[in-house]
């Protein structure tokens, strides 16, 4: 989850009350002044006592957090963003079974160091699906896997105009009885959902 903190914002010679989120990899800024500021196009970040102090788009940002908030901030600000495979949860020990064909660059990459594997002796899914009869049919293979407790990661294609959306894919893993407990951004063109076996699966509603 983000941090949040009601803070003054300098900016540009001005002070404005607003409401900071710190929601990696960008800074929101909401009140009376609204912005979107992403972590990668920050420049000369800097702690000045109480304040977290930046430059982005030629404008100069001072934020009055108090000394401890400030430093915790822009020490997160500065780390270098995680990766899609660590954000899967993959690593070069990592026993993976891919159901569906990898097609995107990004998501090959995360993949690259992982050991894939045959279903029985996976330590996590990763199914790539475009239809919802792709979908039924991964969460088919999938299920005695999941029943032992093995996640899944549904990756499907994001925005508007495709087969399915995050609610099909929601749906579709509650249906099977497995709850999504994670999303994460593959890709400009892929996000992904993480499902895990539903303690209760008879407690669904329907």
């Amino acid at each position: 989850m983000g941090r949040e903190a009601n803070c003054a914002c300098e900016w540009n010679g001005a002070t404005s009350q607003v409401k900071a989120l710190l929601e990696p990899p960008e800074l929101i800024l909401r009140g009376a002044l609204r912005r979107r500021i992403p972590f990668a196009g920050m420049q000369r970040l800097t702690v000045d006592g109480p304040k977290l102090c930046f430059n982005f788009g030629g404008e100069k940002f001072r934020l009055a957090l108090g000394a401890t908030i400030a430093a915790k901030w822009a020490q997160t600000m500065l780390a270098a963003p995680p990766t899609l495979a660590k954000k899967l949860g993959i690593g070069p020990s990592s026993t993976v079974w891919v159901i569906g064909v990898i097609d995107d660059d990004t998501l090959r990459e995360a993949l690259s160091d992982a050991r894939t594997v045959a279903s029985g002796k996976a330590g996590l899914i990763l199914a790539r699906v475009n239809t919802l009869a792709e979908l039924a049919g991964a969460l088919k293979k999938a299920a005695d896997l999941l029943k032992s407790g093995v996640p899944l990661w549904i990756a499907y294609r994001k925005g508007r105009g495709h087969a399915i959306n995050e609610s099909d894919v929601r749906s579709a893993g509650l249906a099977a009885g497995i709850v999504d407990v994670k999303v994460a951004a593959v890709s400009p063109q892929l996000t992904a959902l993480k499902f895990v076996r539903r303690k209760n699966p008879q407690s669904i509603e329907r």
